[in-house]
């Protein structure tokens, strides 16, 4: 039986509130590997060419390079894991959304490393981490996840690319490409 597009969808196909917990998991388990990519990008750069001793500003540098390998690690992860089943069919449109919350979302731990080495004049490694991987990383995983959810990963954004897709006699391939419905 083929659904009408103007009607709206059936029970199970709606993002429930319940389905919220499974997936913040997996969000936190992408975001886990992509803490430990981070920590060790970050240190590695810290312990040799961005030392404090060879570079004055080695901490913001390696913050930056850390959590750039960091973002696309984290990409992926949440694309074809964590919201897999809201990621969008225009790869290039996601992965800008995702990249300018990520960039937003360096911008946290940038502003804690930044104010706790300058401002307060914490500047042994052991303050960088804290400031950076404590702190920072609390606020900015709490930024992050509330937009990857409800603006790239939207569930009411997958659920209108469907309709709109219903609408107009197109459907999904298996890899995820539209074709029309003949």
């Amino acid at each position: 039986m083929k659904q009408r597009a103007d009607l709206p969808a059936p029970q199970n196909e709606r993002r429930r509130p319940s389905r919220l917990l499974p997936q913040l998991i997996k969000f936190g388990a992408v975001g886990a590997v992509g803490v430990v990519v981070n920590v060790v990008v970050f240190n590695s750069l810290m312990l040799t060419v961005f030392a404090p001793k060879v570079m004055q500003h080695g901490p913001i540098y390696a913050t930056i390079i850390a959590t750039t390998v960091a973002i696309v690690t984290n990409w992926v992860g949440n694309r074809f894991w964590a919201f897999s089943a809201q990621r969008q069919t225009n790869t290039v449109r996601e992965g800008i959304e995702f990249g300018l919350v990520s960039l937003a979302g360096m911008g946290i731990p940038l502003l804690c490393l930044w104010i706790s080495h300058y401002l307060l004049g914490y500047r042994s490694l052991l303050a960088d981490n804290i400031s950076n991987y404590v702190v920072g990383l609390a606020i900015g995983t709490l930024f992050r996840f509330a937009l990857y959810r409800w603006w790239v990963y939207s569930p009411e954004r997958a659920h209108s690319r469907r309709a709109k897709d219903a609408r107009t006699g197109l459907a999904a391939s298996p890899d995820r490409r539209l074709v029309g419905n003949s």
